[in-house]
């Protein structure tokens, strides 16, 4: 097959990577995307958006399940239909990456099915082979952008052979659920997935290595989340190290180390392992090319996303740091701009963060330990409980809060952190605000819609600044 040349080559079409492609596209690049497995990445096949379905599911389930709180009576108890929600599920995928598909093509993105390789930059410019399903495939181009995302990160011993270890693609694909689940890692990705299977009724095991979990959210929306857990029944053992499993036939029996060099086991049909993600480096020829990588394996750039070597970017979870899909995306546009030559940087005060748990938590700048430690001498903090809405009690959904950190002598919003219903479509509010570089006064005197949870946001920004009205100040 005769060799290809592009302007710009991207590797990778997941979050990062298609956005990219699409906006070089309109930049009139002549660009090119090559996908080895899933279009639309893990995000969209297997992560985000598949997790999302079945966790709105199992919120459904749950919510049918105390219904008559409201005064609602169901004749039965409600069943939950695993393959039925497993076809649901396929095809809202199915959708969104058709649609991944028909915007490439109509913005004049050509796409390559097969796995990527680097060789060494020619004098005309940097040559990539693709093995396809035809053979192999060689690309010239005058930039390549690599957006090849990560996997789940396995621990010694538990090898992810998706039957009894499990990682999260597994556990989005189980047909039938599991009347025991160990969850051994108490991140957000653990704790999403375990809370479904204990709506859905499994007993459920979570194992943290660390004193707590969501080690690195806001402690007083952990707290919420964790009362949470316990009225459910989740068991979660902190200070806990997963060291071995056998497979019994029936069961797996893992075995814990506790705090202190005590042992305990622990009866599973499935574990799921959901320790952390690596990036995919490996296999794409980056030593040939010249490109650096940390001691992780994480691609090094620049604020540019420029890597060490000319006309090569990197982006996404590839390169590190909050392993975000609209981190992702907008590092995608930065890059596509800069290969059309716009003088741009990926330069960002704040990226928000959400963790679907039941009840949610959304978090955007510091909290009030990463305000002190960088040096914000006087900090003021407003909180808003949703028991004292309107909207949240109306809904029979009062759990959680929002809380705003402040600079107390400049009254700028550093920092807010939102448990609750609705929590991860709230923070962008508080995203835009901490872009802006506005005040809480910015944020108390804008009139919010009522009877609306918005109004919580409101309230947190007057209860900073000791002015509330439906909560006392303290």
């Amino acid at each position: 097959m005769a060799e290809q040349r592009y302007d710009a080559v991207v590797i990778g079409a997941g979050p990062g990577g298609y956005p990219s492609a699409i906006r070089m596209g309109q930049l009139k690049v002549k660009t090119c995307v090559i996908e080895r497995e899933y279009m639309g990445g893990v995000c969209l096949n297997v992560g985000c958006i598949p997790s999302k379905a079945v966790i709105h599911a199992a919120k459904m389930f749950d919510k049918m399940g105390h219904a008559d709180e409201l005064g609602i009576t169901i004749a039965q108890k409600p069943t939950i239909d695993m393959k039925k929600l497993q076809t649901w599920k396929g095809g809202v995928v199915t959708k969104l990456t058709g649609g991944v598909r028909t915007l490439l093509k109509g913005n004049g993105v050509d796409i390559v099915e097969g796995s990527a390789q680097l060789d060494k930059p020619g004098p005309d410019g940097h040559r990539i082979t693709v093995q396809t399903k035809q053979g192999p495939h060689t690309i010239v181009a005058k930039n390549v952008v690599i957006a090849t995302g990560s996997r789940p990160t396995e621990i010694p011993g538990f090898k992810i052979d998706q039957k009894r270890i499990i990682d999260s693609t597994g556990a989005l694909a189980l047909d039938q659920v599991p009347q025991r689940l160990v969850v051994i890692g108490g991140g957000y990705i653990g704790l999403e997935l375990g809370m479904v299977y204990a709506k859905f009724g499994s007993k459920v095991t979570v194992v943290e290595a660390l004193p707590r979990v969501l080690a690195t959210m806001d402690k007083d929306c952990v707290a919420v989340v964790e009362r949470k857990l316990k009225k459910m029944g989740v068991e979660v053992m902190t200070n806990a190290k997963a060291k071995s499993w056998e497979d019994k036939g029936d069961r797996a029996v893992l075995t814990v180390e506790l705090d202190g060099g005590k042992t305990a086991t622990i009866d599973a049909d499935k574990i799921l392992l959901s320790v952390g993600r690596r990036p995919n480096s490996e296999n794409l020829g980056l030593d040939r090319a010249g490109v650096a990588l940390d001691k992780r394996g994480y691609i090094t750039v620049d604020e540019k996303l420029r890597t060490n070597v000319p006309g090569i970017y990197a982006l996404g979870d590839v390169v590190g740091g909050a392993m975000l899909a609209h981190k992702a995306t907008k590092e995608g546009e930065v890059v596509a701009e800069i290969v059309a030559g716009h003088n741009v940087a990926f330069d960002v005060r704040t990226i928000p963060a959400v963790v679907f748990t039941d009840p949610e938590i959304a978090t955007t700048g510091l909290t009030e330990d990463e305000a002190k430690q960088k040096g914000h001498a006087q900090i003021k903090v407003g909180k808003f409980p949703f028991a004292a809405l309107g909207r949240a009690l109306s809904v029979n959904d009062t759990d959680g809060f929002v809380k705003i950190v402040v600079d107390g002598q400049t009254g700028e919003l550093l920092g807010m952190h939102i448990v609750g219903n609705g929590a991860a479509d709230l923070i962008s509010e508080g995203a835009l605000a901490i872009e802006m570089g506005a005040v809480a006064d910015d944020v108390r005197l804008t009139i919010h819609p009522h009877p609306t949870l918005s109004e919580a946001v409101m309230e947190a920004a007057a209860a900073a600044l000791g002015e509330a009205v439906h909560v006392i100040n303290r």
